[in-house]
């Protein structure tokens, strides 16, 4: 959100609004492809089938990344809206459409999106670990973070002692907003006061 918009507090009590940062959905072209065709006909594309069996493919506007299998189906992301994956999306499958190919546009369907947040204050995470248990686990010898499984909606939280909170896993945008909102007074609860 820009710093100048002001924030619906009907839908965002927090007075806060999550960012999106990474839409990823999918595509079913609705044929075969010879993979190393593509690679070599098209423009931002590398395939080394010894790594990954899927042609990368890359745009600068929507600046997006697109993972091309074999058969057919097709992987789009880095878009930071829902809009802006489909016209991706679209604009990928039109690319292979233009290599010969009798590419469709099938099922198209958004698989996970990324956001995040900044409450912009300290949070104590060893707190939220050890209150909530059942939902969080918390290493910090392995991940800096406390990671929080919502069930309601389900998406996965990572909880930053910054204050900085990601949220994955959401297909909906309005599920990331729920998630932070039920969150919020969670780690307002263990907000770290400064000595």
């Amino acid at each position: 959100m820009k710093a100048n918009q002001a924030v619906d507090l009907s839908k965002h009590p927090s007075g806060l609004v999550p960012t999106l940062q990474n839409v990823v959905s999918t595509v079913n072209l609705g044929c075969k492809l010879d993979l190393k065709q593509i690679a070599q006909q098209a423009r931002n594309a590398e395939y080394n089938p010894k790594r990954f069996a899927a042609v990368i493919m890359r745009m600068r506007d929507p600046k997006t990344t697109a993972l091309v299998f074999a058969s057919g189906k097709m992987v789009c992301a880095g878009a930071t809206s829902e809009l802006q994956s489909k016209l991706a999306a679209r604009r990928y499958a039109r690319a292979v459409q233009k290599l010969g190919f009798p590419a469709k546009f099938k099922g198209f369907k958004i698989q996970n999106i990324v956001a995040s947040c900044d409450v912009r204050f300290p949070i104590w995470l060893e707190g939220i670990a050890s209150s909530h248990g059942a939902c969080s686990n918390y290493e910090p010898e392995l991940f800096p973070a406390v990671k929080y499984r919502m069930k309601q909606p389900k998406v996965g939280l990572n909880i930053f002692a910054s204050g900085k909170i990601v949220i994955t896993g959401a297909k909906v945008r309005e599920e990331t907003y729920a998630a932070f909102e039920k969150i919020y007074p969670v780690v307002k609860e263990f907000r770290k006061v400064q000595q």
